[in-house]
């Protein structure tokens, strides 16, 4: 289902349920109801429950677009750093620089062929692509370099390799969502209630009212879809996750 139409099916049921349950509280409420009565404790209770709620989704969004751009970065480090393996074989003799970039190659297929489809499905990155990876650093490190630009390039590339080792792994660490389960619960029990309070400041039935009611449960339905949006980085956050391979490696797309 696409992200937008879950947005609005989510949107709608909130504006319908408070706008549902404003009329139903109406038909309810007798004559001698007056609005001018609220406790001043329950406005400022609802005031004090607007403002912790405030804080506590800002810092959930400040959290996950925080772990966007992590994953972002880290995914083109290790693009850079097997792209750099690639270029910086091209002084190698042509039996040992082919291997190596056939290696390369085949690692980054897998990746984003196979190995990214499985790593969203259950969040941990597979063998197959440990085992690939390996191959390429025990193929790197077995070179015996004799030209000296080979000899000044070795080093380099036994370097990348690393590198891409070390962001694959972190990668692995952001496969998951960022936010913990009792967080969510937090986030949508604290949003409800956020709504609710609304309802004891014996809002009427007039048309300026339940539009603000409902525009206030829309934006509390927005941000809590914003936030699961960016909590899956490599699902959801990026706009194109594949992006930095397939733009160094055109064919691994393909």
């Amino acid at each position: 289902m696409p992200q937008w139409l879950i947005l609005a099916l989510c949107t709608l049921v909130a504006c319908g349920l408070v706008v549902g349950v404003v009329f139903l509280r109406q038909r309810r409420v007798g004559d001698d109801d007056d609005p001018s009565e609220t406790p001043d404790v329950i406005e400022y209770m609802t005031m004090m429950i607007g403002v912790v709620y405030a804080i506590v989704l800002g810092l959930a969004i400040a959290g996950v677009w925080e772990s966007r751009n992590a994953a972002d970065e880290v995914v083109q480090r290790e693009a850079l750093a097997l792209h750099e393996v690639s270029s910086r074989v091209e002084v190698y003799p042509a039996e040992e620089r082919e291997r190596i970039r056939r290696d390369v190659t085949d690692y980054v297929r897998y990746a984003v062929r196979d190995e990214w489809p499985e790593m969203l499905d259950t969040g941990e990155l597979t063998d197959e692509g440990d085992r690939l990876l390996e191959r390429l650093r025990r193929d790197a490190m077995a070179v015996e370099p004799e030209d000296p630009r080979a000899v000044q390039s070795y080093q380099g590339v036994v370097d990348q390799v690393a590198a891409a080792d070390a962001a694959r792994t972190e990668r692995a660490g952001q496969a998951g969502p960022t936010l913990p389960t009792v967080v969510w619960f937090g986030l949508i029990a604290g949003g409800a209630l956020t709504v609710g309070m609304v309802f004891t400041l014996q809002i009427q039935r007039s048309r300026r009212e339940v539009m603000l009611a409902g525009l206030f449960s829309a934006l509390v339905v927005f941000l809590i879809f914003l936030v699961w949006h960016f909590d899956a980085p490599f699902a959801r956050g990026l706009e194109e996750p594949t992006g930095a391979y397939t733009s160094l490696f055109p064919d691994a797309g393909s």
